[in-house]
């Protein structure tokens, strides 16, 4: 090797920034250059309109797969700001497609993790093809376009408009991207989460790629998890169990909704600020914590459980049961390789204590439907 091959110095280091970064590594903004990436453009985008929602500026969101392989996001709000400067509602929209991890200053912490990762717009923006973003706010409509991050003008005001709202079409690009391909299911799946997880959300999606075969399915869930779960398989008993509590000790609000369903499987999924926690975590242990403590406590005072009896065993009790755990948290504290185990400590024992106080309330409010339960339960064999 040459001593010019050798040569290490400062002048060898190269320092990427802002979008030029994005590009030049894209899988450590996005995870993947594959499909799980392409999608997460998607969330990504339509994080910055669902918070419009939560925040009471919008009230829906419609998300189209177009003709030509892009995406168009689009709300009914104030529509985002244009200008730099003057405004409470957050950064320019200028700012947002062209600065790493800018959004809205919020209230509390207790907001809405639509993307795996929260890098927000720029990343869109950065590993699109083109972007165009259109504003009608104030009676004005105006458009920003981009190409792979860079703006083809500036912002340009187009003249009057009826209505409000905010507009945010891209085509990812091929170059990055291993497949332009997105999969309508996919994204539904993750939209139906959403819009159960946050009520207040009333979300369309449609896909407009095959004029043979349009279609569209329309999300809104205004019980929450409580609709969730009503849908799904056929019931052991009628009831849903659901109740909402806000927990000073864990800066947060706890949301739970569970049944027992003829099938045998356990389906427990929890959430923290709507991100899917499938490591569990915190409140996912509180939760059986509080659910074992609820079941035991009732069986023993029925005698179904004499007191030489062990407990039920998590199995037992799990048999059937389909839930969703969901906390809401100013400071959520996401843990493991993937961020998918939620480790804030207080959160164990809220959500252990509110499952039990509102289970054991349900159990002795309908002797019917829990002698429905503690059969399934003790009839399940233990592991």
């Amino acid at each position: 090797m040459s001593e010019e091959a050798k040569a290490y110095d400062a002048s060898t280091i190269v320092v990427l920034e802002g979008l030029e970064a994005v590009r030049k590594r894209p899988g450590m903004y996005i995870g993947s250059v594959g499909e799980r990436g392409l999608h997460v453009l998607v969330f990504e985008a339509a994080e910055l309109v669902l918070d419009e929602i939560l925040g009471g500026t919008a009230r829906r969101v419609e998300i189209t797969l177009t003709a030509d392989g892009g995406v168009r996001i689009g709300d009914d709000g104030a529509g985002l700001p244009v200008e730099h400067a003057g405004h409470s509602d957050g950064p320019a929209l200028e700012t947002r497609l062209t600065v790493l991890c800018c959004g809205p200053q919020r209230a509390n912490g207790r907001f809405l993790i639509g993307g795996y990762f929260g890098v927000g717009l720029a990343v869109v923006n950065a590993l699109s093809e083109r972007l165009t973003a259109e504003v009608r706010r104030d009676g004005a409509r105006w458009v920003l376009e981009y190409e792979r991050g860079v703006a083809v003008a500036p912002p340009t005001h187009t003249g009057p408009a009826g209505g409000s709202g905010t507009a945010i079409t891209f085509r990812p690009d091929a170059e990055i991207f291993q497949t332009l391909e997105f999969s309508f299911d996919t994204l539904a799946d993750r939209l139906r989460e959403l819009a159960f997880l946050n009520r207040e959300l009333d979300i369309t999606l449609t896909d407009d790629r095959d004029p043979a075969a349009p279609r569209a399915v329309r999300f809104r869930f205004p019980n929450g998890p409580r609709d969730h779960i009503a849908e799904q398989s056929t019931p052991l008993h009628p009831d849903v169990i659901g109740f909402e509590r806000a927990y000073p000790e864990m800066e947060g609000t706890i949301e739970v909704a569970l049944r027992w369903c003829a099938s045998h499987e356990e389906r427990v999924a929890s959430y923290a600020n709507s991100r899917p926690t499938t490591g569990g975590g915190t409140h996912e242990i509180g939760f059986r914590d509080g659910l074992a403590a609820a079941v035991n406590a009732y069986a023993r005072e029925q005698q179904l459980l004499t007191p030489s009896d062990p407990d039920f065993t998590p199995t037992q009790i799990g048999a059937g049961l389909t839930a969703v755990v969901s906390v809401k948290l100013d400071h959520p504290v996401f843990e493991g390789a993937t961020r998918d185990r939620l480790g804030n400590g207080p959160v164990r024992a809220c959500v252990a204590e509110a499952v039990r106080e509102h289970l054991a309330a349900w159990l002795h409010a309908d002797p019917a439907q829990a002698a429905a339960v503690l059969a399934r339960t003790s009839m399940t064999t233990r592991h």
